[in-house]
């Protein structure tokens, strides 16, 4: 099942890219001071003279600590609140396999069982969260309980390991 949980790889990639050129450009400082020729790339000598003589309840550096706590709380709750699923998972006949299907194919199947009522014209389904939301077109008819009827029929075959809503909004 760990494998149909959705990864949260962008905000990783973009931290672990600012860590890494931040310690790339540390390591370059460190060992060109080392070697005698500092790159001097971080103004490290004016930073120290500010931070020597401002105090920690100055406007700018409450201001920094403000802006750099609102970028972490960001980035956890982006890793901590979870993604996009990249597959339904579904259970096969064997109970050690599981398998997965896309969302939008599971959407489209559910639109096709809802095209199959009389009285719809077409039909669109998308996933939203835990429910998928299917829209038909209808004639003109009140067909809302008898498409919900045939998505839901639809959803038991596939036996998913999850249970998902189903919302019907039918337009004419």
């Amino acid at each position: 099942m760990r494998a149909f949980r959705p990864a949260r790889r962008v905000p990783a990639v973009v931290v672990a890219a600012l860590l890494a050129v931040g310690s790339l450009l540390l390591l370059l400082e460190i060992v060109s001071g080392l070697v005698g020729r500092p790159l001097r790339w971080i103004p490290y000598d004016r930073m120290l003279a500010w931070a020597s003589t401002t105090s920690w309840s100055d406007p700018l550096v409450l201001l920094g600590a403000a802006v750099v706590t609102l970028i972490g709380v960001a980035l956890l709750l982006s890793a901590l609140v979870p993604g996009r699923p990249r597959m339904v998972p579904v259970r096969s006949g064997d109970p050690d396999l599981i398998i997965g299907l896309r969302p939008r194919s599971v959407a489209r199947a559910l639109a096709h069982a809802a095209e199959q009522v009389p009285g719809v014209r077409s039909a669109r389904g998308r996933l939203r969260g835990q429910t998928f939301a299917v829209t038909p077109t209808t004639y003109g008819g009140d067909v809302d309980q008898d498409v919900r009827g045939a998505v839901l029929s639809r959803l038991a075959g596939y036996d998913l390991v999850h249970p998902y809503r189903v919302a019907v909004r039918g337009r004419r």
